[in-house]
C-alpha cells in the first residue's frame, strides 16, 4: 500500500487528483497541498511513498520541489501530473517515475500506480547485481562486481568503449586503428601498435576475470553484449530508470561519441 503526497496549486485539478487516488485500491492515503512550502513542512514528520506533484506552483516549482524531496526522501517514488509538455527532460533528469499531461484519467493513474509497485518488488526481490556494468553516461567506466577495472593503457580501454558502442558488431583490425589514432594510413608499423593495445587488452579483461565479452575472430574484434549490464542498451530499449540517468553526457573522453551522443539527444527530445 502507498502513502501519497499530491501537490497542485489549482484547486480543482487537486481535488480531482485526490479523488482518484481514494478510489485507487493501491494507495492506503493521501494529503494534498496547494504549494511546495507546505508539502515540505508536512513531509519532514510523516512517512510518504510516492509524490504526485504538478511542474508550475507558486514560489517554487514542481522540479525544485522534487530535487528538495529527493535530498530528504531519496527512496521516494515521484510522478510529474502537469499541462506542460515541455518539462519531460528536466523531469527524467531527476529519475522521476513518471510524466503524464493533464487531465489524467483513472486508469492512466492505476496504470502508473502499478508501475511505481513493479519497481518497488523487484527492488524487495534483491535481484543480484550484474556481474560486469558498463557505464558509458559521462565517463566511460567498467565494474566487475562493484570493483572498477584499471586499464594499463587508455588506448585499450577506448577500444573497448568503442567495441561497446558498436553494440556486439564486429569492426576490422583496420577500422580499430583509424578509430583510436584518427589516421588513414594502416601499414606494418600501425599494425604493430594496434597489437600493442590488442595484447593489452586481452591482458587485463583476463586478470579480472571477463575475457569472455571480447570475440577475435579472423581479424574480427567485437563484444558479447548480453553478457554486461549497460546503462546505453538499456536505454535504448526504453528503460525508464536508464533514460532519467542520462543527463546529456556519453562517453565525454572520446571525440568518436558524438554521433551517439547526438542520437541519444533525439530520442530524448522525442519522449517529450
Amino acid at each position: 500500500m502507498l502513502r501519497v503526497l499530491c501537490v497542485d496549486d489549482d484547486k480543482p485539478a487537486l481535488q480531482h487528483l485526490m479523488g482518484l487516488c481514494a478510489k485507487t485500491p493501491a494507495i492506503s492515503d493521501t494529503q494534498g497541498f496547494g504549494n511546495a512550502r507546505q508539502a515540505l513542512a508536512w513531509l519532514k514528520d510523516h512517512p510518504c511513498d510516492l509524490a504526485l506533484l504538478d511542474i508550475r506552483l507558486p514560489e517554487m516549482d514542481g522540479i525544485m520541489l522534487a530535487k528538495r524531496i529527493r535530498e530528504s526522501r531519496p527512496n521516494m517514488d515521484i510522478i510529474f501530473i502537469t499541462a506542460h509538455a515541455e518539462y519531460a527532460v528536466d523531469a527524467w533528469a531527476i529519475h522521476a517515475r513518471g510524466y503524464v499531461l493533464k487531465p489524467i484519467t483513472p486508469e492512466r493513474l492505476k496504470e502508473e500506480i502499478d508501475y511505481v509497485l513493479r519497481l518497488r518488488a523487484a527492488v524487495k526481490a534483491e535481484t543480484p547485481p550484474a556481474h560486469i556494468v558498463v557505464k558509458t553516461f559521462g565517463n566511460f567506466d567498467v565494474m566487475v562486481d562493484g570493483e572498477p577495472v584499471h586499464f594499463q593503457r587508455a588506448k585499450a580501454k577506448e577500444l573497448l568503449a568503442y567495441l561497446v558502442e558498436k553494440q556486439g558488431q564486429s569492426i576490422t583490425r583496420e577500422e580499430a586503428y583509424r578509430v583510436l589514432w584518427e589516421r588513414d594510413k594502416y601499414d606494418r608499423p600501425a599494425q604493430k601498435q594496434l597489437d600493442v593495445i590488442l595484447r593489452s587488452l586481452r591482458a587485463t579483461i583476463e586478470e579480472y576475470g571477463i575475457s569472455e565479452i571480447l570475440s577475435l575472430q579472423r581479424g574480427a574484434i567485437s563484444i558479447v553484449p548480453r553478457l554486461i549490464s549497460c546503462d546505453m542498451y538499456r536505454f535504448l530499449l526504453g528503460d525508464v530508470t536508464a533514460i532519467g540517468e542520462y543527463r546529456g553526457e556519453y562517453m565525454t573522453a572520446y571525440s568518436w561519441a558524438s554521433l551517439q551522443e547526438a542520437y541519444l539527444a533525439r530520442r530524448i527530445e522525442n519522449l517529450t
